[in-house]
């Protein structure tokens, strides 16, 4: 393959006319996944990625190491990074997870919408193909493989429809399962959780934290609503 046909796969194209029934038929496909419970039980391992995966991010912008990650049989998972045990970066890494796929299914709805699927692809390639570097469990390395194949078949054979309608049914997916997720640590009392560890390095109420995390959630369901909307009409 040459830079021609790399770049062929990666530019943006002018926004890819999705009709209302595909948008709607994407949008019912992930409500199943977020609605039905095994489905769920079997499928929620990606927003739990999409949550270690923000903690991982963050942390390495604001100039952590991001050593490894694991993802659970129990679909809960664990990301470490090394630095400062306490201070404004801990603090932001540890807050980024809950927010991370609500923030990340707002943005792939969005470029779905105006004919960006092409870079999202791309970009999640790469961070793909980067994380693969720091599993550190076997479950973990079979669940990004399968991501990381789908999303390369996704980029390699570049149909723009079919990209940008993936691109709606995965982000919605994120946005519902960040909700799904955030109301399960809002009822939890572990020590362990994001909440509570946030509590713990700043002394504000965990309350106040999770209530962050809602607004966050709030705002990307807003955006995604409204680009759903223009995509029906």
């Amino acid at each position: 393959m040459n830079w021609d046909e790399v770049g062929a796969r990666i530019v943006p194209v002018h926004a890819v006319a999705l009709a209302a029934p595909t948008v709607l038929t994407a949008l019912a496909a992930a409500l199943v996944v977020v609605g039905v419970p095994r489905v769920w039980l079997a499928l929620r391992v990606v927003v739990t990625l999409v949550h270690e995966l923000g903690h991982a991010l963050v942390g390495i912008a604001v100039g952590r190491r991001f050593t490894g990650f694991v993802l659970r049989g129990d679909m809960s998972g664990h990301a470490v990074t090394v630095g400062p045990s306490r201070g404004a970066g801990r603090a932001l890494t540890t807050w980024a997870g809950y927010p991370a796929p609500a923030v990340l299914g707002a943005v792939m709805v969005w470029a779905a919408g105006r004919g960006w699927s092409a870079p999202m692809v791309t970009a999640g390639l790469v961070v793909l193909v980067v994380a693969l570097l720091r599993v550190r469990s076997g479950l973990t390395a079979v669940v990004m493989l399968l991501v990381l194949a789908a999303n390369a078949a996704l980029w390699w054979w570049r149909d723009d429809r079919l990209q940008a309608t993936v691109l709606v049914a995965v982000g919605v997916v994120l946005v519902v399962g960040a909700w799904r997720h955030l109301a399960a640590v809002a009822g939890s009392r572990g020590r362990s959780s994001d909440p509570a560890v946030l509590a713990t390095l700043t002394r504000v109420p965990r309350a106040l934290w999770t209530a962050s995390f809602a607004l966050v959630c709030a705002v990307a369901t807003v955006l995604t609503a409204r680009v759903l909307l223009d995509l029906v009409r």
